[in-house]
């Protein structure tokens, strides 16, 4: 994220528009450059923010703490690492994605992220999946519809921020032969 500001106007990008956002452990990084500010390198530029204007979050590992995810990864450390334990009024707009069926991430867990952002003002847009698995909205050829559903909710969500505008391209990426 501090790149990405840093190298705003070589990049052709707007510094304070940026959008993190993340599967599993990348959903992970993308809640955590958002809500962890103290997870610094020696040689971080701390007056550059890592916090992105808002997060898309496909099945994140959010709870790093005893009941979570990595627990054992990170032991009494959890804290520091765990979006779900450091949300604050900052939190960005985020939508959350996530199958009912998913072994790693729990829905309570989603739950109780949604609650907490919104608790503290916040805006969290969460979709469950009935039944659906870690990784549900991965591109499968055979298997369009969760893909498609969740790109479209994400593109309404960025279009809601003013992010996006005009009407979805996604058929027109997906006859264009993209393959995954």
């Amino acid at each position: 994220m501090r790149y990405l500001r840093q190298h705003a106007a070589l990049l052709g990008i707007d510094p304070n528009r940026l959008i993190a956002a993340g599967g599993s452990a990348g959903g992970h990084l993308a809640a955590a450059a958002a809500v962890l500010p103290d997870l610094n390198a020696p040689t971080d530029d701390l007056s550059v923010s890592t916090v992105p204007q808002a997060l898309v979050l496909y099945n994140p590992v959010i709870d790093n703490g005893p009941e979570g995810y990595g627990y054992e990864r990170v032991g009494e450390r959890n804290k520091e690492f765990s979006p779900l334990h450091n949300l604050d009024k900052g939190s960005p707009p985020t939508i959350f994605f996530l199958g009912t069926a998913d072994k790693l991430i729990p829905v309570s867990t989603a739950q109780a992220y949604k609650k907490k952002i919104e608790e503290k003002g916040g805006r969290c847009d969460l979709y469950l999946y009935e039944g659906q698995p870690h990784g549900f909205f991965n591109y499968k050829k055979n298997d369009l519809a969760n893909f498609k559903d969740t790109v479209l909710k994400t593109d309404a969500f960025l279009q809601s921020l003013g992010y996006l505008k005009g009407e979805p391209t996604l058929d027109q990426f997906l006859s264009s032969g993209y393959q995954p």
